[in-house]
């Protein structure tokens, strides 16, 4: 695949053109890409710029949102709605925990768990730990999946698992992710596994589930 087609892509993505973003998109899946291909490759570098951007304050609020949009028509594009397996392989919950209010590392891997057959619950962003866990009781989820771009979350991060095993859930696994979180190990943070990227977490899930029907 023409590195210069995906940096085109990116391009268009930063710029906020979701129109434009869409069509590349189009053209990269004619051109033989797979959809993880564009959002690895793709997504998630101008994602990973975003957050550069945010973490240095060096942003406007009207690029960020723009680019968001841009970011979630295209993953809209590539798992549409009603590509998920008809029967669910299991419950997955998902949150960006309280003081972290970014959410298109949440949003991406939520349709990519969507479309690969998962259930999802979503917390939504600044979830406080309290929401996170009494969801988890609730919905009774193979797994809890851990959105952070700030460093000040990581306390909160680190309490999870052990607030899930006073409350008997020792079996649901904790994926941590994104730009805060995956400069740690899952020592680090209490956790089962550390994603560097949606698949990532997607590999982990299909690998202690046995890839579940």
């Amino acid at each position: 695949m023409s590195d210069s087609r995906m940096d085109n892509f990116i391009a268009m993505v930063l710029e906020g053109d979701s129109e434009q973003a869409v069509s590349l998109t189009r053209d990269l899946l004619d051109r033989g890409a797979r959809p993880e291909h564009v959002v690895i490759h793709g997504v998630e570098p101008a994602m990973s710029s975003l957050a550069a951007k945010c973490t240095l304050e060096e942003f406007n609020l009207l690029e960020i949102m723009l680019a968001g949009r841009a970011v979630m028509e295209v993953m809209k594009y590539l798992y549409p709605a009603g590509t998920a397996h008809a029967r669910s392989k299991g419950t997955i919950v998902i949150a960006s925990m309280e003081g972290d209010v970014h959410d298109l590392g949440k949003n991406i891997l939520k349709m990519v768990l969507i479309a690969k057959g998962y259930h999802v619950v979503d917390c939504g962003k600044d979830c406080p730990l309290q929401k996170l866990l009494e969801t988890a009781e609730k919905e009774r989820p193979l797994a809890i999946g851990i959105s952070g771009l700030i460093t000040p979350i990581i306390p909160l991060v680190r309490q999870v698992k052990d607030h899930l095993a006073l409350r008997g859930l020792n079996r649901v696994k904790v994926i941590a992710g994104g730009a805060a979180l995956k400069q740690s190990s899952p020592n680090g943070l209490n956790v089962d596994f550390v994603a560097e990227t949606a698949f990532d977490s997607l590999g982990f899930l299909e690998e202690f589930t046995g890839g579940a029907k």
